[in-house]
């Protein structure tokens, strides 16, 4: 293996130009696919595909269509029925309706009721108003109509009568599709018009619009990171370094980084999804660090000697071994999220972990080719190695770690048991919009819809009832359809559901001259009498349509929910499903419980988005351990190839494992809930961390084993010239991560924090801890382990 590292570093001289070569045709190529990238538009998909839950809920939307399909607009007006706002309000859905990807438009004035055509014998639905309205009479009349549709009481009107809804249904072809971000900037320019010139506020919600909001400004802040990453770590290394040499080398091997990214994305057909748009300033984040040790290595060399070749070469040979390791750990932290099982979190460590290696691989022959073309180090460049305040603070820890460990170890017992109980109060739930300010739009329109009609939030009851027609040949799957919606009714974050019950309640009152008051489920010979009908609603708003599926094998129940949380949503789930188990499959009167298959019952599933959502984020936490297990299994083991010592995988592991204890403690503490966006920082971190420890113990084998220096001596050698690239690195990475904290999203906040908290600690960690354990052994020992 050395004289491999040592041929490298032979060949990337002699041959220079053609190195250089290759990594120019390599940027220009990425470069060419990074221009083909394209923004997802799909939900993320987080559960695996061979989970059940998953599976339930794509048959579900192949059998009826996406159910987040519906966007919703609210005002809140006492006007809404006088002639002049009412045709405004006609107008908006009028114009809203003509958009490319909208479906139908549904409010106050165009709601369908049913009414009974005894000459045909059969129902037909008809809007309450089918033109533009051009009196107050017609107005008024309006108004009569809906005051006898007691459905509409809390789903299009909300029960005090003063906010109104209109329910735009985007078509299933638009719904994941880019057209869908155009249509909802159309929808939002067209209201701002409306609200302009009514001087009213309009309250823009649903799905579909909250998902395009949160994306586009995800998205644009995504760049306004990466820029203020790569201007932020290029003012830290020009500081650092005080040469705009060094920082435009380094620039040039994180630009490489950020195009290589976004092209690997192309290369493997993926799209840039909320997740795999954080990779590019990462890469900046952490290709950094690389140059830094580098060009360390490179000033160290050429002040010990003055020959820049023999630098350059050495700089490659010790610092290509050190940093392969080191870039391999940080891969592991991201690569362990490719064995997840989930596509979402498969896209995101697949392009990390190939990103670092390569960053890591343009660093290495990038850096020292382009050192060659320059004039060596002034003596200005190579002094600040041996002075200042870095200096100092790393002669005051040498102080410490000789004299003063027995400290050092009860101030990191203290601090583990306080991080222990503040780990213990981790939540883990997750809000539709939780990572939003209370001051945002979404926010605040979302609280509003929700204030007044509950919940916009999909929660769907899929039911399958064995054999095709059954749907509307069984009578009792109304009656226990009815039931199971008392059940709903007793939770007060539910709307009122919209099935074929609902369907049913609508022809019974039209059969019965459409008194309110028969707005229920009719009995059984009821029912038997409304076939004379011919039950099967026509008209261009069929209310069974969409509820059950081509062979009337399949049917739902619709309800809304508000953004209650995951863990609330998963109690919900908890409870009704038993009971909803209970009233499709079980027969009181025999006492037997129909198992799943049996034809007698039915297989009564809850499903939908806002489920989904609440079952990705238990999956994800559960996810959080087994990742940040398998990184730390994995780094051990290279550990463990690198020292073939148990107890030095010990000793190397603990350092990068406190901080990550810290972390979780903060997050207990401060009430960081664990969630998607939090849910990554503990195997990346990681990942990171192990990257110190790796540098610090390659240097002190050198120094112990290659010098023969004492432990006293390699300790204080590693301390003073590894921990200039150490402090350089963690203020790097601390401050790259800490730019995340600019973002109006509190979960990218609470990211950008606490890895930042995280690397400093591990950098504080492997300076001082990790020394004082390699002290504490005595050199005989020492020697043995590093062997």
């Amino acid at each position: 293996m050395k004289n491999f590292w040592h041929n490298l570093a032979l060949s990337i001289l002699k041959y220079r130009l053609s190195y250089l070569s290759a990594v120019i045709v390599l940027a220009i190529f990425m470069t060419i696919m990074a221009a083909k990238t394209q923004v997802s538009s799909e939900l993320p998909k987080i559960l695996p595909k061979s989970d059940e839950r998953f599976q339930l809920y794509e048959s579900f939307k192949k059998r009826f269509g996406e159910d987040g399909s519906v966007m919703v607009i609210g005002v809140e007006t006492d006007k809404m029925f006088q002639l002049a706002f009412f045709q405004q309000w006609q107008d908006l859905a009028t114009e809203i309706k003509a958009v490319k990807g909208i479906k139908t438009v549904v409010f106050a004035g165009n709601i369908p009721r049913v009414e009974k055509d005894d000459s045909l014998k059969r129902f037909i639905t008809k809007n309450l108003i089918t033109q533009r309205a051009t009196s107050q009479i017609e107005v008024d009349s309006v108004k009569a109509k809906l005051d006898k549709l007691p459905f509409y009481k809390g789903f299009i009107i909300n029960e005090a009568g003063n906010v109104h809804l209109m329910m735009i249904t985007f078509d299933q072809s638009a719904i994941n599709d880019k057209s869908r971000v155009e249509a909802v900037k159309k929808i939002k320019l067209i209201a701002q018009n409306f609200e302009e010139k009514e001087k009213t506020e309009l309250h823009l919600s649903g799905m579909p619009f909250i998902r395009t909001e949160m994306t586009a400004q995800i998205t644009n802040e995504l760049g306004v990171f990466l820029i203020l990453a790569i201007v932020v770590t290029s003012l830290i290394l020009l500081v650092f370094f005080r040469n705009i040499k060094v920082m435009l080398v380094a620039l040039a091997v994180v630009l490489i980084g950020i195009v290589s990214a976004l092209g690997i994305i192309v290369l493997f057909g993926f799209k840039i999804s909320i997740i795999s748009g954080l990779i590019p300033p990462l890469v900046v984040v952490i290709g950094v660090p690389n140059a830094i040790f580098i060009v360390n290595k490179y000033h160290e060399e050429y002040a010990a000697h003055g020959d820049q070749q023999l630098a350059l070469k050495v700089t490659i040979e010790k610092i290509g071994q050190t940093l392969v390791l080191s870039n391999l750990t940080t891969a592991i932290g991201f690569g362990v999220f490719a064995f997840t099982g989930s596509i979402f979190l498969m896209e995101f460590g697949i392009v990390a972990a190939i990103n670092v290696m390569l960053t890591y691989a343009v660093s290495l022959i990038l850096i020292p080719i382009m050192f060659s073309y320059l004039a060596p180090p002034s003596r200005k460049n190579t002094s600040r190695l041996e002075s200042g305040r870095i200096a100092k603070f790393l002669i005051g820890i040498d102080r410490w770690v000789n004299h003063r460990r027995t400290v050092i170890y009860l101030v990191i017992l203290t601090i583990i048991g306080i991080s222990v109980y503040g780990t213990s109060k981790i939540k883990s739930i997750g809000y539709i919009v939780d990572d939003l300010t209370k001051d945002n739009p979404i926010y605040t329109d979302l609280k509003f819809i929700e204030k007044n009609f509950k919940g916009i939030m999909p929660f769907e009851v899929a039911i399958d009832t064995y054999e095709a027609g059954r749907v509307m040949n069984s009578p009792e799957l109304f009656t226990k359809i009815k039931r199971m919606e008392k059940e709903f009714a007793k939770y007060p974050e539910f709307t009122k559901p919209v099935s074929l019950v609902t369907a049913a309640k609508f022809i019974y009152q039209a059969y019965r001259g459409g008194d309110p008051k028969y707005f229920v489920l009719p009995g059984i010979d009821e029912l038997a009498k409304l076939k004379e009908y011919n039950s099967s609603l026509t008209g261009k708003q069929n209310l069974a349509k969409g509820f059950i599926d081509s062979t009337k094998r399949y049917t739902r129940v619709s309800f809304q929910i508000a953004d209650c949380g995951t863990v609330r949503t998963n109690e919900i789930i908890r409870e009704l499903q038993p009971k909803i188990d209970t009233i499709f499959n079980y027969n009181a009167e025999t006492n037997e419980f129909y198992k799943k298959g049996d034809k007698r019952g039915y297989d009564a599933e809850i499903t939908g988005n806002s489920v989904i959502y609440a079952w990705q984020n238990d999956y994800l936490q559960g996810n959080l351990v087994e990742s940040t297990l398998q990184a730390i299994f994995l780094i051990c083991i290279i550990m463990a190839l690198l020292f073939r010592s148990w107890k030095m995988v010990f000793i190397s592991t603990l350092p990068s494992l406190i901080p990550l204890l810290i972390t979780a403690g903060l997050m207990g503490f401060f009430d960081i809930h664990l969630k998607y966006s939090t849910i990554l920082i503990f195997s990346i971190a990681f990942g990171i961390s192990s990257d110190g420890t790796i540098y610090f113990l390659t240097r002190y084998k050198d120094e112990l084993l290659n010098k023969n220096r004492t432990i006293k001596e390699a300790i204080t050698e590693t301390i003073l010239n590894t921990g200039v690239s150490m402090f350089y690195t963690a203020i790097v990475l601390f401050t790259g991560f800490f730019i995340f904290t600019a973002s109006t999203f509190k979960g990218t906040q609470s990211l950008g924090i606490l890895i930042s908290i995280t690397l400093l600690m591990a950098m504080i960690c492997n300076l001082v801890l990790l020394p004082a354990f390699l002290m504490t052994l005595n050199k005989r020992e020492s020697k043995k382990l590093l062997q």
